[in-house]
């Protein structure tokens, strides 16, 4: 790859949204919104349980902390509920990484990592992202991306 990215390289792969309770958030886009649920899991590095909905051509990925000091418990208490982070399918996320980086973009992930479903990970810092927390997903790896 290349210091340029090709068009069309990354799409959305899912919108998280961090929740108080799943079970809760679950009776809104599940039981009334009549969203399919595609799978819950648990993620004890991220310290979060998820929820997979998926809605047109993306997902929403439920985000429910499981320790009161996990960064999406500290985002709840700091912001309240809501949009948490936009996650971004790229073909290689290594790869992107060293591409933002080279840009001088601020990264929380400086490597990927696992994320839910065994996908391979990383996150953009907001700060250097207009304010939006970005994860960028690798294509073809679990069910999250």
């Amino acid at each position: 790859m290349t210091d340029e990215f090709p068009p069309g390289t990354a799409s959305i792969a899912h919108i998280g949204i961090a929740v108080r309770s799943l079970d809760e958030a679950l009776r809104l886009y599940h039981d009334t919104l009549g969203l399919p649920l595609q799978g819950r899991e648990t993620v004890e590095s991220d310290r979060v349980n998820v929820a997979f909905l998926p809605v047109g051509d993306t997902r929403l990925e439920l985000l429910e902390a499981t320790d009161p000091e996990s960064p999406v418990a500290r985002f709840i208490e700091k912001r309240g509920e809501g949009i948490h982070h936009v996650a971004f399918e790229v073909d290689d996320v290594a790869e992107t990484l060293k591409i933002m980086r080279g840009r001088g973009y601020r990264l929380i992930d400086e490597t990927p990592r696992t994320g839910a479903g065994g996908a391979r990970i990383a996150f953009v810092h907001p700060r250097s992202a207009n304010g939006v927390l970005i994860e960028l997903c690798e294509r073809g790896t679990g069910r999250h991306g």
